[in-house]
């Protein structure tokens, strides 16, 4: 709860140079993804009554309803530059509580399926993002417990293949030196390229935060989904992030 205060001090910090919302247009939970029109493709299918509140730099942003519950979505780009900047952003000017990142990932462990869905436990990552903090050590950035619990929950209620486990959120998509055997001897299960800069922006600011990934390519059988699977098929995840709304 913050006083009138710095509610006048938030206010006068939005929009920000990032999102274009004003304050109280965005609501204390927000779903995001990395492609924008993912963003607006559960807008349009998931949520009633959506009103976009953001366009800067084609980064979309909705607010709606989704049964009853307010909720918004919003993409954040790729890699933990970009989602760090968002999540700050919405963390520290619009009172955002809570962020649920739906994702793609890459599968490190042979018992998951293209389709699964990975619920992300933790984050290493190869990104120096967290030096910021100035911490004397290694920081292992988690997810909120209460939301992953809940979210295995949904994920038995409607009965979809899931793991819980650690990530690697990596700075480089095309990575020329890999050593995906490495982290996979350390039980590490996917990689993606953001949950780590978001666990740290909840830490920081004492908010809550999780990842739902969805497998898109195995790095150890080589199958891979189209981009167009990606932007638009991937629902299940959609279904137990909005479950925890």
């Amino acid at each position: 709860m913050f006083t009138k205060q710095n509610e006048k001090m938030i206010k006068r910090n939005t929009p920000t140079p990032h999102i274009g919302a004003e304050y109280g247009q965005i609501c204390p939970t927000v779903l995001m993804a990395g492609d924008p029109l993912r963003a607006k493709f559960i807008a349009d299918n998931f949520l009633d009554d959506a009103v976009q509140f953001n366009n800067v730099r084609g980064m979309l942003g909705f607010t709606g309803t989704y049964k009853g519950r307010p909720v918004s979505v919003m993409g954040h780009g790729m890699g933990i530059p970009s989602i760090g900047i968002y999540t700050w952003e919405l963390f520290k000017f619009y009172d955002v509580e809570t962020i649920i990142r739906v994702g793609s990932a890459g599968s490190y462990d042979p018992e998951l399926k293209l389709g699964d869905l990975v619920l992300a436990q933790a984050a290493c990552t190869d990104s120096n993002y967290g030096a910021q903090f100035e911490l004397p050590g290694t920081f292992a950035p988690i997810a909120d417990f209460d939301l992953l619990r809940r979210a295995a929950d949904s994920c038995d209620r409607f009965g979809y293949r899931y793991k819980v486990g650690n990530v690697l959120s990596s700075d480089a998509f095309y990575n020329q030196h890999s050593k995906g055997m490495n982290w996979m001897n350390m039980g590490v299960i996917a990689v993606e390229m953001e949950a780590s800069a978001l666990y740290m922006n909840a830490a920081f600011h004492k908010k809550k935060a999780l990842v739902i990934l969805t497998i898109s390519d195995h790095l150890i059988t080589g199958e891979v989904t189209s981009a167009s699977d990606r932007q638009t098929t991937f629902t299940h995840m959609m279904d137990v992030a909005l479950s925890l709304v």
